[in-house]
Formats: C-alpha cells, sequence, structure tokens
C-alpha cells in the first residue's frame, strides 16, 4: 500500500513566502488548495495576498477615503482575517499575468468546490460585498472576537491568536 506524501510547498515561491506567514493552523490547508486546483483544473494559483498587520490594513482602508484612489476595502484594521493569518487571496498566473477571479472566470466553481473541500470559506459567497479572489477560515470566531483575544494578549508561542 502506497501512501501519498504531501507537498510542503507550491509551484511558487511567492506563494510559499507568504504561505509561512499564515497561521500554522492554515498553511497546509493552503498548499493543498493551490496543489489541487493545479493537479485537477491545470491552472497556476497564487496566493497575491496573506497576513496583513493591522497597521498595514489601516492603510488600506485609507485608500480612497484620505486619498483620491480607489476604495480597495471595506473594513479597519483588526477587522479582517488576514489580520490574524487566517485569509488569502489568490489570483491564476497566466502567461506571467496575475488573472484576478470574478464569478465570469471559467473554471471559478471548480476553484471554490476545492478550497471548500480543505474548509475555506468564500468572500464570493458574501451577500453584502462578493470578494471573489479572497478565502478564509474562521473557526468559530468573529473578527471582533479575534481583536479583543489579541488586545487581551492571547497569543501563542509564533506570535497568533489563539484559536483553540
Amino acid at each position: 500500500c502506497l501512501i501519498e506524501n504531501k507537498k510542503t510547498e507550491t509551484w511558487d515561491n511567492n506563494t510559499n513566502k507568504k504561505i509561512t506567514l499564515l497561521h500554522p493552523k492554515i498553511r497546509q490547508h493552503t498548499i493543498d488548495f493551490i496543489n489541487d486546483a493545479e493537479r485537477k483544473l491545470n491552472l497556476k494559483l497564487r496566493v497575491s495576498d496573506g497576513y496583513r498587520s493591522i497597521e498595514e490594513q489601516n492603510k488600506l482602508y485609507d485608500k480612497g477615503r484620505k486619498n483620491s484612489e480607489p476604495i480597495v476595502t471595506t473594513v479597519k484594521g483588526g477587522y479582517s482575517f488576514h489580520n490574524y493569518g487566517l485569509a488569502i487571496d489568490v489570483v491564476e498566473i497566466l502567461d506571467k499575468k496575475a488573472i484576478y477571479f470574478d464569478n465570469k472566470h471559467p473554471k471559478i466553481k471548480e476553484i471554490v468546490e476545492i478550497a471548500k473541500s480543505y474548509g475555506f470559506l468564500w468572500g464570493g459567497d458574501w451577500v453584502t460585498f462578493k470578494d471573489y479572489p479572497h478565502f478564509e477560515f474562521r473557526y468559530g470566531f468573529t473578527t471582533t472576537q479575534l481583536l479583543k483575544k489579541y488586545n487581551a494578549g492571547d497569543i501563542d508561542a509564533e506570535g497568533y491568536v489563539n484559536i483553540n
């Protein structure tokens, strides 16, 4: 009986670097999702965004509010699952260019199905704001609860909010 060895990396060095900054509980799920999409759908997916500090989140939130750039997020620092290493944004790499997902991507249903098979929730399922490239884990927490834990110092040895 052969046992399939799990891969510990993806095809993409940029993605691999971003995965190392994710919460330890979702790192392998992310690797498996990216590799499964490549194997089953012949797609090269890249994690374009993963962990984002609260400070980085606030800078993103200010775009379009404190300058003439377009608004890129509706949430302030502490209220994104990215701030806890529990979310990723994914793009397809085709001919060395990033293809951003929307609901018209020819393989979006299959991509989402693979992601959900690993436990990811999809931003395209949201009612008020559709975020098609976004996938996250919540582990039963809201961002308000995670921020409270963060502010209380409920942090593990690697510096991530405890979600056990």
